[in-house]
């Protein structure tokens, strides 16, 4: 089996297999983001290691396994990569790209709004990669400054789709139900809890964020969650008249409260002030000389001391060895949790992220904003 060594001697990190573990890049509810080193290549990667008994709290275990299989669906330039899947019998590692720029939340907070030209081409960006989620039935639900990092050449990664929708979501209807996303950011078909369509919820999502990089404000905010909701429902917000009139004009037609206008990712793609210097990703340019085998096989890990000598790697099917717990079931998704993320205040509350468990709200759920069906 592949060998987790802990470094005793200043300055070497943990081993996990061939990557040596450095400093900690962020941490979440279920762990933390190190980075780490291919000692073979010396190619670097972000490696997010999951703690197995904090999912098993939080009942979080559907979200790993859709954010393990969407992202190894996923092969696109504007798309974090997944590289592998190890895992211990205490924690699963995601051997993810390493983006060296950060959070576009934390360039936005810190130098405040972005040129329209510069602005544009992150937008250009992430709608050409939202609309390649789209067409493989991917419907990421969680769009977010927080949710896209920069690169050092300026260019974009979408991360995070523990929230991601698949076709096997939707029900009947035709409709997804499950109330998530985060609060700044969720469309007002979400709040109003009667079905809606992955696609179009996600579109007002990356109004959200392309109003933000041109102002560096948000367009719907406020501390009291049931006055921001009621905001978003009725799709109050005020486009600042200095925006250029492409600009004005492609953010009034995403934040559109009414589904039957409300523009379409075709549409966005065909619009004047969209396509000025837009060059179109080609998914298919995007390298292939490390991949997750179709059978999404995965190391068992051990944690052991520096023994010296290597030994035979038995490979495991990811979900099952993550279902040696018993209580760690991931035989399917579970579409009717509902579940909201807040991190409040773009430039007031920050980076302070709280999951709230809307049978604890009881103001929420009074106001009948949020109910389950």
């Amino acid at each position: 089996m592949v060998i987790l060594n802990l470094g005793r001697n200043e300055g070497q990190g943990m081993r996990l297999g061939k990557y040596e573990l450095g400093k900690t890049l962020g941490e979440g509810n279920f762990g933390k983001v190190k980075l780490a080193r291919d000692t073979h290549s010396g190619k670097l990667f972000a490696v997010k290691i999951l703690d197995k008994s904090k999912i098993i709290d939080l009942n979080n275990t559907d979200q790993i396994k859709r954010e393990i299989f969407t992202l190894k669906l996923l092969k696109h330039p504007n798309v974090v990569r997944l590289y592998e899947v190890l895992a211990s019998k205490t924690k699963i590692y995601m051997v993810l790209e390493y983006v060296n720029g950060g959070e576009l939340f934390d360039k936005i907070a810190s130098k405040g709004k972005l040129k329209e030209a510069v602005g544009r081409k992150i937008f250009q960006q992430l709608i050409d990669c939202v609309s390649f989620c789209h067409n493989k039935g991917v419907f990421h639900r969680d769009l977010k400054l927080e949710n896209v990092l920069v690169d050092a050449k300026g260019n974009i990664k979408i991360t995070d789709f523990n929230l991601s929708a698949l076709p096997q979501h939707f029900r009947a209807d035709g409709l997804l139900h499950t109330t998530c996303g985060s609060p700044n950011y969720v469309a007002p078909e979400i709040l109003a809890n009667k079905g809606y369509d992955g696609a179009t919820s996600d579109i007002w999502s990356c109004g959200v964020i392309l109003y933000v990089i041109l102002t560096g404000y948000l367009p719907f905010d406020d501390r009291n969650l049931a006055v921001l909701y009621q905001k978003i429902l009725k799709g109050e917000v005020q486009i600042p008249r200095w925006l250029s009139p492409g600009s004005q004009n492609i953010i009034k037609r995403m934040l559109d409260v009414n589904l039957k206008t409300r523009i379409t990712m075709a549409m966005i793609k065909e619009d004047e002030w969209f396509k000025e210097g837009y060059s179109p990703a080609n998914p298919e340019d995007e390298e292939e000389s490390v991949y997750i085998d179709e059978d999404f096989s995965i190391h068992d890990v051990s944690l052991e001391a520096d023994q010296g000598s290597p030994r035979s790697p038995t490979l495991i099917n990811a979900f099952q060895l993550i279902s040696m717990s018993s209580s760690l079931d991931l035989s399917g998704l579970f579409e009717q949790e509902v579940r909201i993320w807040d991190h409040g205040s773009l430039l007031s509350l920050g980076r302070t992220y709280i999951y709230y468990v809307l049978t604890l709200f009881p103001y929420v759920l009074t106001s009948k904003i949020f109910t389950t069906s």
